[in-house]
């Protein structure tokens, strides 16, 4: 049961052979049970989950999501539940309000059972920079699950959960997704608003599903898609119902393969699946071409500027005074002059706490690209490659319905393994950043297993607004296999 699809479960519920409150108790238990061991969870809200599964099953609640339960990433705003980004700066903090996904949510009815491990502010790829800890892979329990979203999907593909929310600010979404073997969706800059979601880089994030299977996806994104005024980039535009786009007739659409995602750096194992799972495309009738996106070099670069220094801006408000850790401290070990007062050194002990060390790093990195003469060289210069790696896409989505490349260029790695190297670590998203820097809906999708049973990620993208054609090309290459059906045993 704790591995059924949402889908199923609201067909089992419509039939009336089982009760929401069956399916959470079964999801609590197992998390009582297993999450020791995997830490998908930094909060697990079991007491309202059960009352608010048992009062759908006592008002007959409809909803498109009704008695589904579903972990909400830690960086995502729900009313007077403790909201931390993993992070020991807003340690205790309670928002006053919901996020506009989570006032949509509850109206579809879904039961939202706690918050999911992060890398703290999103900042990772591995989901170790966690105040409270990493999360474990559930294929392999030495292994990363992947990040920033790396609870959401660890819960989901662990049975923790039947579906998650997470955000995609480099590949934080698609890149867990694929190390944990589920599907993952960015979708397109604009289309889901970003009200109550916690700002890493606010040019680059975005809110989206992580689910067992294409058509859960489709069904949560049904539900959080959709213009908000109260999100000054949210784009006001009809939002289909993206179910009606599952279909496995693929026959006669053309699909690029960009020849710079398959270089040096690529795990061999990763790029003999992924190519296997393109010729499966081939044998569903699809038309595919290699491509060429000449800018996707320089896409690790211009993110590591442009991320960062919006980081710097967007964590500059969090300094101890009015929400959040505030250090007790009487002393400030800080360097200061006699001059220097004692707020600023409150601030300046308080974020040397309160911050990781990965925080620190990118709010240093940002702070040093915006600065007074290095602004011209480094942001405004990433800026304009941005906009070319962006033209690429354009080009190509002249001739092009879709472009399908690997997700990551590795599997799962062991805990601990790129901690030590932040170079390393940055470019386990080089394949999943081109599509932030351009704005357009990605997705992952299981495409097969390695030889230590560790899953493997095919990433397909699309024009902007043209989830339709991911969900369309998911849906068949997803339906010609069974990965999606396979599950970890713990």
């Amino acid at each position: 049961m704790t591995f059924d699809t949402a889908h199923e479960l609201l067909e089992q519920y419509r039939a009336g052979g089982l009760k929401p409150t069956r399916v959470v108790s079964s999801i609590l238990e197992k998390i009582e049970q297993l999450d020791s061991k995997i830490h998908a969870y930094v909060y697990v809200a079991g007491e309202r989950a059960l009352a608010e599964a048992k009062e759908i099953e006592q008002t007959r609640k409809k909803g498109p999501l009704a008695g589904i339960p579903i972990v909400i990433k830690d960086n995502i705003c729900v009313e007077e539940e403790v909201t931390t980004c993993a992070s020991k700066i807003l340690e205790g903090f309670r928002p006053p309000y919901n996020a506009a996904v989570i006032e949509k949510l509850k109206t579809a009815g879904a039961i939202l059972l706690g918050k999911s491990n992060m890398d703290e502010f999103a900042f990772g790829s591995s989901c170790e920079t966690s105040v409270y800890g990493p999360t474990h892979n559930p294929w392999n329990l030495e292994c990363v699950p992947g990040g920033s979203s790396g609870g959401s999907a660890a819960a989901v593909a662990g049975g923790l959960a039947v579906m998650a929310l997470g955000s995609d600010t480099g590949g934080s979404i698609r890149q867990p997704a694929a190390l944990c073997g589920i599907v993952g969706m960015k979708p397109t800059y604009g289309r889901v608003s970003r009200y109550g979601l916690i700002a890493f880089a606010s040019s680059l994030d975005q809110i989206g599903p992580l689910t067992r299977d294409v058509r859960d996806a489709a069904l949560l994104m049904n539900v959080i898609a959709g213009h908000d005024g109260r999100d000054s980039t949210s784009v006001e535009t009809p939002v289909p119902d993206y179910t009606k786009a599952l279909s496995k007739e693929i026959k006669g659409m053309k699909i690029g393969i960009p020849k710079e995602y398959f270089v040096g750096g690529i795990d061999p194992e990763v790029e003999k699946i992924v190519k296997e799972a393109i010729h499966c495309l081939e044998k569903l009738g699809a038309k595919v071409e290699p491509i060429s996106l000449p800018n996707t070099e320089h896409a690790i670069s211009v993110y590591y500027i442009v991320a960062p220094s919006e980081a710097s801006s967007n964590l500059a408000r969090f300094d101890g005074v009015q929400y959040g850790f505030r250090t007790q401290r009487t002393a400030y070990s800080v360097q200061r002059s006699e001059e220097q007062e004692p707020l600023r050194q409150m601030y300046f002990a308080t974020r040397g706490e309160g911050f990781g060390k990965e925080a620190k790093r990118r709010i240093i990195l940002g702070t040093y690209a915006l600065s007074s003469g290095y602004y011209d060289a480094y942001y405004l210069k990433a800026q304009k490659v941005r906009t070319l790696i962006k033209n690429d896409f354009d080009r190509a989505f002249e001739s092009y319905d879709c472009i399908v490349t690997p997700t990551s260029p590795t599997p799962a790695f062991k805990i601990g393994e790129k901690t030590s190297n932040p170079l390393q670590m940055y470019l386990s998203d080089i394949y999943t950043i081109s599509a932030n820097l351009a704005g357009i809906p990605a997705m992952s999708v299981p495409c097969g297993f390695t030889k230590q049973g560790l899953p493997v990620g095919l990433q397909l993208l699309a024009k902007p607004f043209a989830e339709e054609t991911l969900f369309h090309v998911g849906y068949a290459y997803e339906q010609a296999n069974e990965w999606h059906k396979r599950h970890p045993v713990l």
